[in-house]
């Protein structure tokens, strides 16, 4: 950082021009404070990125990960992580306490910053009233790379708790491919069939990724 000059270095810069002005690798540079005795904080956030594959990894990006790269400890992966993570929260609350949840595209919007790039697999369900206004949002369990297990008993336990009318349920798939599994297929049915006996709609199934999702609603596969 102490090789530029004082107006581009990226907190002169950010207060001069604003944050919507600075690069990918500065904006990280601020998050990380400091560098190290080898590279200042810019050097350091740019082989962070580069070690990564860019901004678009780094949201998946694990403690582990960031920590295996030459510079980043325990603390300033915890930084890391605690801004993405307010980022991610930024996008999915709205300034509605209890919004309504009612299209796919619409679930899709809230549930994506929070869970689609989530490094493995999570499974969860939305609570809905009768109105479809969320009541609450439950991950279930939090599988391997490629799996999450789910039970009816642990679904309509929360489904119950909370009164809900409906819930939709959703995992992402860790791979970028929203493509449902023949597992999926067979778990979403599995459920909407105890739904039908516990009185709680089963209303669809969304599979994210980080940019990308499927309603099995849309696709008319919903129970199938």
């Amino acid at each position: 950082m102490k090789k530029l000059t004082p107006p581009d270095r990226p907190r002169e810069k950010l207060e001069r021009v604003g944050p919507q002005s600075l690069g990918d690798n500065e904006l990280l540079a601020l998050v990380l404070g400091t560098g190290t005795r080898q590279n200042g904080a810019l050097e350091l956030a740019t082989n962070v990125l580069g070690e990564l594959g860019g901004l678009h990894h780094l949201t998946r990006a694990s403690l582990a990960d960031l920590q295996a790269i030459p510079g980043i400890g325990r603390a300033r992966a915890a930084q890391v992580l605690a801004a993405m993570e307010l980022g991610r929260r930024s996008l999915a609350r709205g300034a509605a306490e209890r919004p309504r949840l009612s299209s796919p595209g619409q679930l899709a919007a809230f549930l994506i910053p929070q869970f689609g790039a989530a490094p493995v697999e999570q499974f969860g369900i939305v609570m809905l009233d009768t109105r479809h206004r969320m009541i609450r949002v439950r991950v279930l369990s939090i599988g391997s790379l490629d799996s999450a297990v789910a039970h009816p008993r642990e679904v309509f336990r929360e489904a119950a708790a909370a009164s809900a009318a409906a819930i939709v349920l959703f995992h992402n798939h860790p791979s970028g491919d929203p493509t449902p599994s023949t597992e999926d297929l067979a778990l979403t049915s599995r459920l909407m069939r105890a739904g039908e006996i516990m009185g709680i709609a089963v209303v669809d199934h969304l599979i994210l990724t980080d940019h990308q999702y499927v309603s099995l609603f849309e696709a008319g596969r919903l129970g199938q």
